[in-house]
């Protein structure tokens, strides 16, 4: 089969690998038809994680099932699936706790002691293959896949192909938030969690959504979905002070960390720190903030020598004195995406807003380039690996 495979710093391409294949009683085989570039691979992509050369990329990931383990109970050969980013057994401690995101079955004991979590093609996560390839082994698949309503499957695919990753991160990062209906909220990143963010806290009933990046092109998608938008490139004074201005001197009263550790200052210059702080800011006393955007235990691309150990200079002052509290970690997909499947079978959400480019599985490696360059335009990229 064809996959995009890691080869070193920004290189990649689409190799010819051995084909996925049914390895326990509880797997199945998936023929992916729609698989996502993401935020977080750009992490790997360009050599600031220790992922190793030959992995096979992609935790955003869609398509029809078409073998079946014979301890497979629910899951059928033609399902239409969607599959959770992250790798979870459904019977451990953690699962039992609805905490998917940190399984402690599929996880990789070697990565460091006490680490917890499975994924997809991803750094530390485990020994298993990505899916932006033709075909993916599900491990746990009675667990794993979420089947599609076969009225519209084919039809809102691009809106389903979003519950694999950003469109159930996107509102955990409201869920660690706290965010209740009538209240404001702020998100830092445009991307496409942030996005995805905004789009949750429009359905939550949130009172004011403000979204801050420095791209004008992502910033106008997130004033499409509602948002009260700031152009951290455009914006002389600080952005707390302009959020403290539209509600009542108090600031927002949460907030959402989109962006993760390679954040930069209006300058472009990379500041690890710069985002947890200006939340830390424009968040009210008291206030929550739930922080989503990836953040890593070591980053030996780093220039800072704290980002180097995977450290931040946290402004805990403020934050302890402002008495707030703060929620961080992968999402649980498994813990929302059933009931976000079913906003998007009734019409009450549409992530696919978001999609700029539909592509060929061939044309992965120059759409990472694109997209890592944060190219106008570029805001989200589909793959369809089974398209000539």
């Amino acid at each position: 089969m064809k996959a995009l495979v890691y080869h070193g710093p920004k290189k990649v391409s689409v190799d010819n690998v051995p084909d996925s294949k049914l390895e326990k009683l509880t797997d199945v085989v998936v023929r992916l038809t729609t698989t996502n570039i993401c935020g977080s691979d750009l992490h790997m992509y360009e050599g600031r994680t220790d992922v190793e050369k030959g992995k096979i990329l992609g935790h955003e990931n869609l398509g029809e099932v078409v073998e079946v383990g014979k301890a497979v109970d629910t899951v059928k050969k033609g399902d239409k699936v969607v599959l959770p980013f992250n790798i979870a057994c459904g019977f451990c401690a953690n699962c039992e706790r609805g905490l998917t995101g940190f399984c402690l079955t599929c996880a990789d004991p070697s990565v460091m002691p006490g680490m917890a979590g499975a994924a997809y093609g991803f750094a530390g996560m485990g020994p298993y293959s990505g899916g932006q390839a033709q075909f993916l082994r599900v491990p746990y698949a009675d667990f794993n896949c979420l089947q599609l309503p076969k009225e519209d499957a084919e039809e809102k695919e691009k809106d389903y192909v979003m519950l694999s990753d950003i469109f159930p991160t996107g509102w955990h990062s409201t869920r660690l938030a706290g965010l209740k209906p009538g209240e404001s909220i702020i998100i830092y990143g445009a991307g496409p969690v942030g996005l995805m963010a905004a789009m949750s806290a429009r359905i939550q009933g949130a009172s004011q959504i403000f979204v801050v990046d420095g791209q004008p092109d992502r910033l106008a998608l997130a004033e499409k979905i509602g948002a009260t938008t700031f152009n951290t490139k455009d914006e002389n004074g600080a952005i707390g002070d302009q959020i403290r201005e539209l509600t009542n001197g108090l600031g927002a009263d949460c907030g959402a960390e989109c962006i993760g550790y390679q954040c930069h200052n209006s300058a472009g210059k990379e500041v690890p720190n710069l985002v947890m702080n200006s939340l830390v800011d424009a968040v009210k006393a008291t206030g929550t903030i739930g922080v989503v955007g990836v953040f890593v235990p070591q980053d030996p691309g780093a220039e800072d020598k704290l980002a180097k150990k995977g450290e931040i200079a946290f402004d805990f002052g403020k934050f302890w004195f402002k008495g707030q509290r703060m929620g961080t970690g992968q999402c649980n997909v498994k813990a929302y995406n059933r009931r976000l499947r079913d906003l998007i079978h009734h019409g009450k959400a549409n992530p696919s807003i978001i999609i700029s480019h539909e592509l060929s599985l061939d044309e992965a490696p120059n759409a990472y380039k694109h997209f890592d360059n944060r190219d106008k335009g570029w805001t989200k990229v589909v793959l369809h690996p089974q398209a000539a």
